[in-house]
């Protein structure tokens, strides 16, 4: 114990025994509401001048202020709690037993500000980015991985500090031990092939470092389309087109072959594929087709293509590419193509609408010419 401690706690016992004919719970209440008080106030003094220190600073330190409020009133009255118990004419079995509860507290109560502060940093460090805009790559990547990283760090913070606190108390420490272990990267490797949290845990950093998906994303998974709506610390959750949500495991991105068609930037080519005769004009579609597609809200003014990719025997495959600046949007460009480069077939361009043809042999004709009806006398 250090030597301060030792001469208050002589100074404050040589102070008790003048009240020697009070009881001694009444003595050691009276000195632990001395110290809490003695702690709110200087909770308060100290609070004012951290206010005042980072007044002019930017809003992290002020937003870490203000989040540590509370937590730091709790470790001074913790503090404020063990030296009073200590000063205080208590038995010094008990005295022993609150003290390792106090620290059992106080090592909680700190990986409890930590965190707070990793919140307040990811709070600053993703106002930078705004993920409303249309082309949103850059925010989305650091979005997912300030959120992945910040899960996964939420989660070894936790073991360590729940392992350091065990570790206080005699009966719990090779508990704490135990834990402590299972958070290193031994324990990790060791842990990969029957721990899935470990698994996922692992692949989470995987996915928030290399980021095959992104937030938003527009992913192929399981022969379905949708977009990543949220990535936690052990699955990811896939917004289907038509609502539902399929919940995915980390390591699944990892381990299994998906489309993403946001990878690199949300621009899309939509492709709408027709089926048309043989006759069909395909310069005059073409131009029809290049006019609908620039008159469009939805077409970003990069590509517009009319391809024949396909002949059968019955019909010409027609293959019509319009980029667009993102998926959405690409899907309702491909919409648009379809009916009204169909309506314009239907209004103005008949020919190009499939037809089936039957061609009969030479001399087979006779046999369709109904006989002549008898004459009748």
């Amino acid at each position: 114990m250090p030597p301060e401690i030792i001469a208050l706690t002589r100074q404050v016992r040589a102070l008790w025994h003048r009240f020697d004919w009070l009881p001694e719970w009444a003595v050691t209440g009276l000195v632990l509401l001395v110290f809490v008080g003695g702690g709110w106030v200087t909770h308060k003094i100290a609070f004012a001048i951290l206010r005042r220190m980072v007044r002019k600073k930017d809003v992290f330190w002020r937003g870490v202020v203000e989040r540590a409020r509370i937590k730091l009133r709790v470790l001074i009255i913790i503090m404020g709690v063990g030296l009073g118990v200590t000063v205080s004419p208590m038995d010094p079995a008990p005295s022993a037993d609150i003290r390792s509860v106090l620290l059992f507290l106080f090592i909680l109560t700190l990986g409890w500000l930590a965190s707070g502060v990793l919140d307040m940093w990811s709070v600053m460090h993703l106002k930078r980015y705004n993920i409303a805009v249309e082309d949103n790559l850059l925010a989305r990547k650091h979005l997912t991985q300030t959120r992945i990283l910040q899960r996964v760090a939420k989660v070894i913070l936790f073991i360590v500090t729940v392992g350091l606190a065990l570790m206080t108390i005699a009966g719990f420490r090779q508990w704490g031990v135990s834990l402590l272990a299972s958070a290193g990267v031994v324990g990790i490797i060791a842990g990969l092939a029957l721990q899935p949290i470990l698994t996922n845990m692992v692949a989470g950093i995987q996915i928030a470092l290399t980021q095959p998906i992104r937030l938003d994303d527009a992913v192929i998974v399981e022969k379905e389309w949708g977009n990543v709506e949220e990535i936690t610390a052990t699955y990811v959750v896939v917004k289907l087109w038509d609502w539902r949500r399929m919940v995915l495991p980390l390591s699944y991105f990892i381990t299994t072959p998906f489309q993403n068609w946001t990878r690199e930037n949300a621009r899309l080519i939509g492709v709408a594929f027709f089926y048309v005769d043989y006759e069909a004009p395909i310069d005059k579609l073409r131009t029809a087709f290049e006019g609908i597609v620039k008159a469009s809200k939805h077409w970003d003014g990069d590509v517009q293509v009319m391809q024949v990719t396909d002949i059968t025997e019955r019909v010409l495959q027609v293959r019509c590419l319009a980029s667009a600046r993102s998926a959405g949007v690409a899907f309702d460009l491909r919409c648009e193509i379809r009916e009204k480069l169909m309506a314009f077939m239907r209004d103005e361009c008949r020919e190009a609408l499939p037809r089936d043809r039957i061609e009969w042999p030479q001399g087979s004709d006779k046999g369709l010419i109904p006989p002549e009806p008898p004459v009748l006398a």
